[in-house]
């Protein structure tokens, strides 16, 4: 056992903290075996993912293929297939909404329900340019990577990629904690008018819908969370790439209030899990930098 922790520990950081998630869910499951309604899909699930995760560590350097499919693809696909999977997680294992609590926490700040105070400045032009800014959440991350790999910057790239997915992951741990359908859901009886835009907005709601489903993911904003981080390492590694996604960053995590799909206090905890990110991933990072220093001195020696 202590053989297969240390083995652990010595990947890189995006590999490790991937794996102990899909551990993590694994052992949850095995938990609440019973109660979750697809217990064995979830357990073969997040068991392929661990299988795969091993063998692209022992075969990533077979091909230039198989090093962009470990780099980015498979990370993309493990945050994509661990979020679709939380549909069958969340509600069962903690079936005690928190969105009351979230809306008096607004109510207690504004005075009112924000996105029923947004409703006056609601505009269909603005209303499809904020939605076209809320989906982009799905591409700034992996064009952040993109960039990383085609100008070659291999070190800056494995930072970050451990970064995001460790931001997506204690999202993930949030929404188990804290479940939260969002404003959309549990103050659609109180809003006085419908978003709608002019030819965007109401097709990728839809679509979102479609992708997404009905899942308690509100707390904390995860839009928030990994939006700033990618803003956090563009400033550091890439400054261009900063000063080109901060507005679209900015209307982003506006949207995310403007659009109903969150509180101000989802938001709020979004920059938190930003902080508690770059804590947490400077920290292990510069632990396993040293750790693998000791490893080629004590292997020289």
């Amino acid at each position: 056992m202590k053989k297969i922790f240390s083995a652990l520990f010595q990947q890189r950081p995006a590999d490790t903290v991937a794996i102990i998630f899909l551990l993590f869910l694994t052992g949850l499951t095995l938990i609440y075996f019973r109660i979750l309604p697809r217990a064995p899909y979830l357990l073969s699930i997040y068991s392929l993912l661990i299988i795969a995760q091993i063998i692209l560590i022992r075969f990533k350097n077979n091909g230039r293929f198989m090093r962009i499919f470990y780099d980015l693809i498979f990370p993309t696909i493990c945050v994509l297939a661990v979020f679709d999977s939380l549909e069958w997680v969340v509600h069962y294992v903690n079936p005690d909404d928190i969105d009351p609590v979230l809306i008096k926490l607004d109510y207690l700040i504004f005075g009112n329900h924000p996105t029923v105070m947004l409703e006056r400045i609601m505009n269909p032009f603005l209303t499809d340019i904020l939605q076209i800014a809320y989906s982009t959440y799905y591409f700034i991350p992996i064009s952040f990577g993109v960039i990383l790999l085609l100008n070659k910057q291999g070190e800056e790239f494995d930072r970050s990629i451990f970064m995001i997915l460790l931001c997506f992951y204690l999202s993930y741990l949030g929404y188990i904690l804290f479940p939260a359908l969002g404003p959309r859901f549990y103050l659609s009886d109180i809003q006085t008018t419908e978003l709608q835009g002019v030819f965007a907005a109401e097709p990728i709601q839809n679509l979102l819908n479609r992708l997404e489903g009905i899942k308690r993911d509100a707390f904390p904003s995860g839009h928030t969370g990994i939006a700033l981080i990618v803003l956090y390492l563009a400033y550091r590694y890439k400054r261009g790439y900063f000063w080109i996604t901060l507005p679209i960053v900015s209307a982003l995590i506006f949207s995310t209030v403007y659009c109903r799909y969150h509180y101000v206090v989802d938001v709020i905890a979004g920059f938190g899990l930003t902080l508690l990110t770059i804590v947490i991933s400077e920290w292990y990072y510069g632990w396993w930098m040293k750790r693998q220093v000791k490893s080629r001195t004590d292997y020289r020696t």
